[in-house]
């Protein structure tokens, strides 16, 4: 299956053909299944109910798929009776590197820009950037981002004195830190999170 290109991600609200749909459904199953580890007490057949039919989210998990995210759930919300999905692909996901933080980072770049940033593709995408909490509770299931880093959803005090933060793993912790919200790296993207 191709890798998608940043740039072609143009609208959530776009359907997926029932065969894709099949096709998806039978992939998430698979990951579900192989790694039971990340989602403790919870059952496929539930989650596939909430699903099928459901194509704004299914397009939301194909894109986390088909740019690299190898997305699986990770949790459950009784609060709200939503199941939480995220990308855990081990390293950060390969069709969404090579970006800024945001569309004001991506503006001020005089030169060498690059294609998208972090929040319009999430919010192309119909999901969301994880936060600094939500991307450590994410470490405590595995090992993610050991050779590549993540963007975080930044907290606006630290946005607007022109900053943006991103993690990753290393020497068996978490580290976070701070970059130009109009830098970007071949080894950096952003995880998305989906609640379904």
């Amino acid at each position: 299956m191709s890798k998608q290109n940043p740039n072609k991600i143009q609208s959530k609200h776009a359907a997926l053909s029932a065969t894709r749909c099949e096709e998806l459904l039978s992939i998430l199953s698979d990951r579900f299944d192989k790694n039971m580890s990340r989602h403790k007490g919870l059952a496929w057949v539930k989650i596939q109910t909430k699903l099928k039919g459901n194509n704004i989210k299914l397009w939301s998990l194909n894109e986390l798929e088909i740019t690299g995210g190898e997305p699986d759930v990770i949790g459950y919300d009784e609060n709200t009776d939503e199941y939480i999905f995220c990308d855990c692909s081990a390293e950060s996901p390969k069709g969404r590197r090579s970006i800024c933080y945001d569309q004001e980072g991506l503006d001020s770049r005089k030169e060498f820009k690059p294609e998208n940033n972090a929040i319009n593709m999430a919010a192309a995408m119909g999901v969301e950037i994880l936060g600094e909490e939500e991307y450590r509770e994410l470490q405590q299931l595995g090992s993610f981002d050991t050779k590549t880093s993540s963007w975080l959803k930044t907290p606006d005090d630290i946005r607007q004195l022109g900053g943006a933060i991103f993690a990753d793993f290393r020497y068996g912790h978490v580290f976070v830190y701070h970059n130009g919200a109009q830098s970007y790296y071949g080894g950096r993207a952003f995880r998305g999170a989906l609640r379904v």
